[in-house]
């Protein structure tokens, strides 16, 4: 006797999700088809963008907690940049008990970058500080009072003559026009660089950042790290990001962000402004956004690569829960319209599938085949509809076809980490914000 009614119920709840679905992939938005790509596009000629003046000084730096084993894999890419320009590297070791500093010099001796590199002992968090954020501090006020690089060439077309040991342009004092943020773990090809110093003067960008393109080896990374992109352009559409126009969307990456000493200036001239943000990079953004700069946001296919491994389960669901319910801004209700969003999403259409054809093996009333094959039908074409849409996310991390229907498990266990999240905020267990790390 309730079969019709649950079977009612299920096929208006499958019609609803069914639309929402078709919505995303009408949206001129377009969040889900892995766009823009930021190195696919060639370097800009720099005879055109940047014209014969020099290449601005930049200064990467480089936060580090217990990074000593990271580091001979990701360091002397960013020492050996394929940069014209005058660049420095300044190493914040950030209290770390396993020599991270002692392993950073040998490996600038050794590429011949001992003059590149600037190692600097964190100093310890004051009251208010989220530790990463506070490491990027310290790393800023250094490079704007030393710029230590002393060659910056100038951009010119046709070979040009060497410059002899000790003729090289002087470029101390200078303070930097650019400041790369970026993380240990991140592996950046040798035009990285060159190509977001471009992109940034040609567009007059305030912040300009890269998605590092994670890795997707283990069980683990295929079924969660593709919708955790997928996730993260859903909740900030990069176009929209992108768009000068529309000043509520903002967001970057922290494993890569480009920031203009201008808009620095802008927002007080240091990250004051966001030192107790866990999630810091977007909310930079929003600063930078705010103070009237402009934005761009993308994805890496080989440029920028992440090194962290993500062997099992667990770790993904260590990663998803230190932030997760920091995103939702601590707020019960906004958690509980989530999971009820991602129930829609990725429950509803599942359900009704099976639901539908549960019914139509029960051989009930012609009521109850009618309403069991309209759940059914309308199941699969849901399910079809969500593999259309996540089709490019498989195919950017280069996964097979079949991948692209494992998208409702991936919902259902983010949905789980974000509950796990909450739940710890709620026991005290969460992220400590003196830290930014996950405890436990």
């Amino acid at each position: 006797m309730l079969l019709l009614p649950l079977l009612l119920a299920l096929s208006g709840l499958a019609t609803i999700s069914f639309l929402v679905w078709l919505a995303f992939f009408f949206d001129p938005q377009r969040f889900w088809d892995f766009q823009p790509v930021g190195d696919d596009t060639p370097i800009h000629d720099p005879e055109s963008e940047i014209r014969d003046e020099h290449w601005p000084p930049v200064c990467i730096i480089v936060p580090a907690r217990n990074e000593a084993q990271t580091l001979p894999r990701t360091f002397p890419a960013l020492l050996n940049q394929d940069y014209p320009g005058s660049c420095t590297v300044v190493l914040v070791d950030d209290r770390s008990s396993d020599g991270t500093a002692d392993a950073a010099r040998p490996i600038a001796e050794q590429f011949g970058r001992a003059e590149r590199l600037q190692v600097i002992a964190g100093a310890p968090l004051p009251e208010g500080w989220v530790g990463k954020v506070w490491a990027l501090q310290q790393g800023i006020q250094n490079a704007k009072c030393k710029m230590q690089n002393v060659a910056q060439p100038r951009i010119e077309s046709g070979p040009q003559e060497p410059v002899a040991k000790g003729q090289e342009p002087e470029a101390k004092g200078q303070e930097p026009a650019f400041f790369l943020l970026t993380d240990a773990d991140i592996l950046h090809a040798p035009g990285s660089l060159r190509r977001l110093v471009a992109e940034s003067v040609s567009g007059q960008l305030g912040l300009n950042s890269r998605m590092a393109r994670l890795r997707c080896q283990s069980q683990a990374e295929r079924l969660l790290i593709p919708a955790f992109v997928f996730f993260f352009n859903m909740l900030y559409p990069m176009r929209r990001v992108n768009s000068f126009g529309d000043k509520r969307t903002a967001a970057a990456a922290g494993g890569c962000m480009l920031l203009s000493r201008e808009a620095l200036e802008k927002i007080g001239g240091g990250l004051d402004c966001i030192r107790g943000e866990i999630i810091d990079d977007v909310n930079l953004a929003r600063q930078v956004k705010r103070a009237g700069c402009a934005l761009a946001l993308s994805l890496s296919r080989n440029d920028v690569r992440s090194l962290r491994e993500y062997p099992r389960l667990s770790n993904v669901w260590r990663m998803v829960r230190r932030t997760a319910f920091t995103e939702l801004k601590y707020s019960w209700l906004r958690l509980i319209g989530a999971l009820l969003g991602l129930g829609l999403l990725f429950v509803v259409p599942v359900l009704s599938l099976l639901g539908g054809l549960a019914g139509l093996l029960a051989a009930g009333s012609p009521a109850v085949v009618l309403t069991a094959l309209w759940a059914t039908l309308k199941g699969l074409l849901t399910l079809a509809l969500m593999r259309c849409v996540y089709g490019p996310a498989a195919s950017f991390f280069d996964l097979p076809r079949r991948y692209a229907y494992t998208l409702p498990l991936a919902g259902v266990l983010y949905g789980l980490m974000t509950l796990d999240s909450a739940l710890r905020h709620a026991r005290g267990a969460g992220v400590q914000w003196r830290t930014g790390k996950d405890e436990g």
